[in-house]
């Protein structure tokens, strides 16, 4: 979402609107959940402490002088809310229900976000850092992926960005230290099963140093096979773990009672702390506006809603199982082709009809591709753009067919893509063609059964935002106006070259397939009508920051 929709949002809600306090409070719960879920490593604790927190923002909301400091004031109210439950909380190291949870998060992580790998193992070498770098790394993991500036980690802290540096690279240490320890125990070391056949398999600091003592001596466990990849370069672009279903936070239950609330509270675990809060008659906020019984303040997650009906795309290229994506995320399930017998109403022009969709037979050749006008496009970055970096922009004007060029890097830096957007549009943009030669899910190697698109087990995979539609290495576009293409690269190394190009060019490109020497054959998604694809990231707004433009913009 842009900057100026949560400026405005944060206004609403300090004036009392309670929709918007809803879109607030719902929009920066994952952030909040996943700083306090890393930070105390799973711990019963966490739900408690993701509730005081927000009830903590929303208390204070009115004395928020700039929106556009909202998330770092935000995050300052989270990592002191963990630091209040550190002094709170003596626990006994003897109390195995301390330690029995605190694998929670680190198993949350793998799971949620289906990591393998490298990223995996960072992931479990969270549970053996300290409270004080596990509450960092909370923070700086958050900054790696995208979600928090370095600026916004310190003011967390309470330290200058200076001394900042200096304490993130000791964690940094610290953690690659436990990736050691992670990658040691999941080997066959003799001396090492020795070692731990009395460690009661819960990490702690005392059998970290002792591990760690066995690493350095070892030549088994430091013998390592592969690449060992900083941990920085395997986060970059990871998502947040999802909110677990029945974490759910409410204030002013409509109109329920105080005993009804209470109930509802008892059966998602809330603290009778926190109940106390939610049932009070009025929670006021300091600016004077308040939140009244009988109104409503709920933030849960909820199901995404149905996806609203799609237009068929006309292809006579047949259809055969997909490729399965690379095992760092999780795969969204292909829609089973439209049978071509059957007619569906395409809907008009605006709508995203692009689909997860399988992977078309490789040596059929695609369907024709309609001839559109062409009177010629011009571009703000001349003959061709080369967009390497996020923020970088090309602007496109007149009519006619554009290339994008993709050229991914994951040996450089891994991760999952933030997918490009359209911005600006004025007029009507198409999605006409795929090119011939490479479907990015198609295998890197045929060597290497193992490894499908977008990466191999040597480079580390790059991966697609679920839902989105499978790319070539060459798309193509019929733009009818003037629309901004903007490069959002923040998780996996990427560029796109972005120049014009004629009919004739895109029909060569998708029919030059084997026996050539290319891959696999194009495919044409143009049906010649209003009803071929829109772009799925394209919007007629010109938004602060364009990687918050929806997947299924409508235009």
């Amino acid at each position: 979402m842009d900057t100026q929709h949560w400026r405005s949002t944060i206004a609403a809600a300090q004036a009392g609107d309670r929709r918007a306090l809803d879109e607030l409070v719902a929009g920066w719960l994952p952030l909040v959940y996943n700083i306090v879920g890393r930070a105390l490593n799973g711990h019963a604790d966490v739900d408690d402490v993701v509730q005081e927190t927000m009830l903590r923002a929303v208390d204070h909301l009115g004395s928020l002088r700039d929106p556009d400091s909202f998330r770092s004031w935000l995050v300052a109210i989270a990592m002191r809310q963990i630091r209040d439950r550190a002094r709170r909380r003596t626990p006994d190291p003897l109390d195995e229900s301390v330690s029995g949870d605190a694998a929670d998060f680190a198993e949350l992580t793998v799971l949620r976000l289906q990591l393998e790998g490298q990223r995996r193992e960072v992931a479990e070498a969270a549970r053996w850092l300290d409270d004080e770098d596990r509450q960092l790394l909370s923070l700086w993991w958050l900054e790696v992926a995208g979600e928090l500036t370095r600026r916004e980690l310190a003011e967390a802290v309470g330290i200058s960005r200076q001394h900042a540096a200096v304490r993130v690279q000791r964690m940094k240490e610290r953690l690659e230290t436990s990736r050691g320890i992670v990658r040691a125990l999941d080997g066959a070391c003799p001396d090492l099963r020795e070692l731990t056949a009395r460690w009661n398999g819960r990490p702690d600091s005392v059998w970290r140093k002792r591990l760690a003592r066995h690493l350095r001596g070892c030549g088994y466990c430091g013998d390592t096979r592969e690449s060992v990849v900083p941990a920085e370069r395997l986060l970059v672009g990871i998502a947040l773990v999802p909110i677990p279903v029945g974490l759910t936070l409410s204030l002013a239950f409509g109109g329920k009672t105080a005993a009804a609330a209470t109930a509802a509270g008892a059966s998602v675990g809330w603290s009778a702390k926190v109940l106390g809060a939610l049932t009070k008659p009025a929670v006021a906020m300091t600016a004077g506006a308040t939140i009244v019984a009988g109104g409503a303040y709920v933030a849960t997650q909820t199901p995404d809603p149905a996806p609203p009906p799609r237009a068929a795309v006309t292809s006579t290229a047949p259809t055969a199982s997909s490729a399965p994506l690379p095992p760092s995320s999780a795969s969204p399930t292909p829609s089973p082709p439209p049978s071509p017998t059957r007619t569906t109403k395409a809907d008009l022009y605006g709508t995203v009809v692009d689909a997860v969709d399988r992977a078309p037979d490789p040596d059929t050749r695609p369907a024709a591709l309609p001839h559109r006008p062409e009177t010629g496009i011009t571009s703000t970055w001349g003959a061709k753009a080369v967009m390497q970096h996020r923020g970088e922009k090309v602007t496109l004007s007149g009519k006619g067919y554009v290339l994008v060029r993709w050229q991914i890097s994951p040996q450089s830096r891994p991760g999952q893509l933030v997918m490009p957007a359209w911005t600006g549009l004025e007029g009507r943009i198409f999605h006409v063609a795929s090119g011939g030669g490479r479907r990015m899910d198609d295998p890197v190697s045929p060597t290497d059964s193992s490894a499908t698109g977008m990466g191999s087990t040597a480079t580390g995979y790059t991966v697609l935002p679920d839902g989105t539609q499978q790319m070539w290495q060459n798309e193509y576009f019929y733009v009818d106006g003037t629309v901004t293409l903007n490069q959002n690269e923040r998780g996996a190394d990427y560029g796109v070259t972005v120049f014009p190009t004629t009919w004739d060019a895109v029909t060569k490109d998708v029919t030059s397939g084997p026996p050539e020497g290319a891959k696999r054959y194009g495919l044409v998604r143009d049906t010649g009508q209003d009803d071929t694809p829109v772009p799925q990231y394209v919007t007629r707004e010109t938004p602060a920051d364009p990687a918050t433009v929806p997947r299924d913009s409508r235009v």
